[in-house]
């Protein structure tokens, strides 16, 4: 399976989990969308130097992972590359701060130390609270529910296109790419004397399809926004869903 099938494979699967019958996912995806947003204030909010208070805030991604029945080995074979950047962010704290804040034996633990874990907790945190409400959420409830926010309806459609039309833009790419393998059969990838025309006839055939998507749309009845379907209102289990994540987020933030 080449880079580009496997890309598509994972956008697809993803879709899969969103689409599952689980406890989680049939919670209302507004109420979802608070709660993640408001972990990861919360969890930002936490001072540079209070480690220990910040590792509380594991409670959220693991209940979830066992509500949803999500694996957290797969979660971290897809964010194999976004978590090491988020690390990368603190990584030279340790270079900057070297106040020394405790001790054990002999070996000194600085403040820079502290915060570099910090840091790179918060990272890992946010991330995954974003994962988490993707793989239990389709992104059509997201957008529903960004629209219940009444934040501005191009937003929600760029959100929205973004995601879907990029699983398109693979499939050219896989089409050009396998074109290109089948006339230079013993040649390893694509050779770099051909990259610029390759993305110009990638972009080229990314506009037609574009415009074929677009009067798709138009003709359907599209002026400017989305209809997500019947708007399901909240129930009682979604309100005390929501109510004990935030109760619990206070305290754990009090403590």
């Amino acid at each position: 399976m080449s880079r580009l099938d496997h890309a598509l494979y994972e956008i697809h699967h993803m879709d899969m989990l969103a689409d599952r019958d689980q406890w989680l996912n049939r919670i209302h995806p507004l109420v979802k969308l608070i709660i993640s947003a408001a972990y990861i204030a919360v969890t930002v909010s936490f001072h540079k130097y209070n480690f220990t208070g910040l590792l509380r805030m594991g409670i959220y991604p693991i209940v979830l992972f066992i509500l949803g029945d999500i694996s957290f080995t797969d979660a971290l074979k897809r964010l194999r590359i976004v978590l090491p950047l988020v690390c990368f962010v603190g990584l030279f704290n340790p270079f900057f701060d070297r106040k020394p804040a405790l001790e054990i034996g002999a070996f000194v633990v600085t403040a820079g130390m502290i915060s570099m874990a910090t840091l790179m907790l918060k990272g890992i945190y946010s991330v995954l609270a974003a994962y988490l409400l993707i793989a239990s959420t389709s992104i059509e409830k997201i957008c529903s529910a960004m629209r219940m926010l009444h934040i501005p309806a191009i937003l929600v459609t760029q959100v929205l296109l973004t995601y879907r039309y990029i699983s398109v833009l693979l499939e050219e790419a896989g089409r050009i790419t396998e074109a290109y393998s089948l006339r230079a059969p013993k040649q390893k990838g694509v050779h770099f004397k051909v990259w610029g025309s390759l993305a110009g006839q990638l972009l080229l055939r990314s506009m037609d399809r574009a415009d074929n998507v677009y009067e798709s749309m138009t003709l359907r009845g599209y002026r400017g926004e989305f209809y997500y379907g019947g708007k399901t209102a909240l129930c009682t289990k979604d309100t005390a869903y929501l109510i004990v994540w935030i109760l619990l987020f206070i305290l754990l933030k009090m403590i």
